[in-house]
């Protein structure tokens, strides 16, 4: 697991299909078509909390943005270091930001990423 996700967070999958208010294929197909993305930990799929909003849905710019930083070579991995780790440029965590104003920059930021 990455380290910046050792204090997040996580949920599994019978969580995330509560959260949302689906059944459990539903979580998994948003998996599998990487909507969303989940670490290993203890061989148990986990799926960060911030991947949501307070509303129960999955914040809109999830998954566009996973895509993006996908499509440009970018392992599940370093889209999760990318979205966890702090950016005093931002200020704060880029996940975090996706969740206020600066949510379209976080994206601009990930299209540039995944250019070069």
């Amino acid at each position: 697991m990455p380290g910046h996700l050792e204090q997040e967070p996580l949920l599994t999958v019978p969580d995330v299909a509560d959260l949302l208010g689906v059944i459990v294929t539903r979580v998994m197909d948003d998996l599998n078509q990487h909507r969303l993305i989940a670490v290993q930990v203890d061989g148990v799929r986990r799926i960060p909390a911030r991947f949501f909003t307070d509303q129960g849905e999955i914040n809109r710019f999830v998954p566009g943005l996973i895509a993006l930083l996908s499509d440009g070579g970018y392992s599940d991995e370093e889209i999760l270091d990318f979205l966890f780790t702090e950016d005093e440029s931002l200020p704060g965590r880029p996940v975090d930001a996706l969740h206020g104003h600066l949510a379209r920059e976080v994206m601009r930021r990930a299209q540039a990423m995944a250019i070069i």
